[in-house]
């Protein structure tokens, strides 16, 4: 049974997909902590002095979000939505940085999810994992999506199979398959 707040962010997603800019602005203040924290995570593992701060990427994220047409029909969906955005802008940041160092500076993040569980290198090179993420989609987009529901968006195991209309233990094999798929395919890019 979905609670008052989880029908109003429904209702606000549903209007945002129709084109009204003031949902938009009435859902932000509800999801921003979520979006935040998404962020935050997104960027722990960054070096001291990283020039995108959790907050910017926040709101770089809102503007692509608000200045489009949303469609999505739930949380899970809008933080999937909201993950792929931010996943876009960091490997946007990262490419540019790249291009001004001449191939140095990758950025690295941790693809170990909030349960730590995770095989292959601790620290992997952001566009690499943005490449092998996309090259999983065209083999299995349902396994690419697992894992930018999990590691990008946050979502535990159990809301990333709701979101994607599959049994928690099918999510739980597709996961377990999918990081030793990426494991083995960044192996040669940490």
């Amino acid at each position: 049974m979905l609670t008052a707040r989880q029908e109003t962010v429904t209702r606000l997603l549903n209007t945002m997909a129709t084109g009204d800019p003031a949902a938009a602005d009435e859902l932000m203040p509800m999801v921003y902590d979520q979006l935040r924290a998404l962020a935050g995570a997104l960027l722990r593992d960054q070096k001291v002095g990283h020039t995108l701060q959790a907050t910017a990427l926040v709101n770089e994220a809102y503007v692509k979000l608000a200045g489009g047409t949303v469609r999505a029909e739930s949380r899970s969906q809008f933080m999937l939505l909201a993950s792929r955005v931010m996943r876009s802008i960091l490997v946007d940041h990262a490419r540019a940085k790249r291009r001004l160092k001449r191939g140095g500076g990758n950025r690295r993040v941790s693809l170990v999810t909030s349960d730590g569980a995770m095989t292959g290198p601790d620290q992997i090179d952001l566009l690499a994992l943005d490449e092998a993420l996309t090259r999983l989609s065209e083999l299995d987009e349902r396994k690419a999506k697992l894992i930018e529901l999990r590691y990008f968006a946050g979502l535990s195991l159990e809301d990333a199979a709701e979101a994607l209309g599959v049994a928690r233990s099918t999510a739980s094999e597709d996961a377990r398959i999918a990081r030793a798929w990426l494991a083995r395919q960044l192996e040669g890019s940490s």
